[in-house]
This record gives structure tokens, C-alpha cells and sequence, in this order.
């Protein structure tokens, strides 16, 4: 299967892993203090997970404008019918 969604999906996930990786080892390591070093790192993690989430929306003909609308929307929806908490898409 070669498909241009997979190679920034992929992308994405293993960035979002270092991420998460960066803010387990503050916690376990710095007692969660974030110093102003790991501000930095975590930007630049950040900045490749922007990076590959704008490549998905690219190969889906969506913009992140309407990615992040269509979430506020989402969320907004669930607050009204108190279904902010729980689990599962469609609450």
C-alpha cells in the first residue's frame, strides 16, 4: 500500500511519542517542574507534530482552520448536552 497519508501519520505519532516521552522524564525525573530547557525541547517536538498534522490535513484537502473549528464545534456540542465527560466519539 503506498498511500501519502501513511508516511505523515506515522510521522505524526512517533512525534507525538517523544512528546510524551519528554514530559514522562520531566515528571519522573524533575518532579514536573519544566524548566525553561525542556520549554525549548517541547517546542521543537511540538513544532514537528504541527509539522506533520498539516501534512494529513494537506492529504485530506483540509486546512488546519477547519480542523480546529470543527473540534470547538464537537466539544462545544457535548458541553451543552452535559456529555463533556465520558468516552466514545459520538457523545
Amino acid at each position: 500500500m503506498d498511500s501519502p497519508i501513511v508516511y505523515p501519520t506515522l510521522g505524526l505519532t512517533n512525534e507525538a511519542g517523544e512528546v510524551a516521552g519528554k514530559i514522562k522524564k520531566i515528571f519522573r525525573d524533575k518532579g514536573g517542574t519544566i524548566s525553561a530547557e525542556d520549554r525549548e525541547a517541547l517546542k521543537y517536538e511540538l513544532g514537528d507534530v504541527l509539522w506533520y498534522l498539516t501534512q494529513i490535513c494537506t492529504e485530506l484537502g483540509l486546512t488546519l482552520q477547519e480542523v480546529a473549528s470543527a473540534n470547538v464545534e464537537k466539544l462545544y456540542s457535548r458541553l451543552e448536552r452535559g456529555q463533556i465527560h465520558g468516552e466514545g466519539d459520538k457523545r
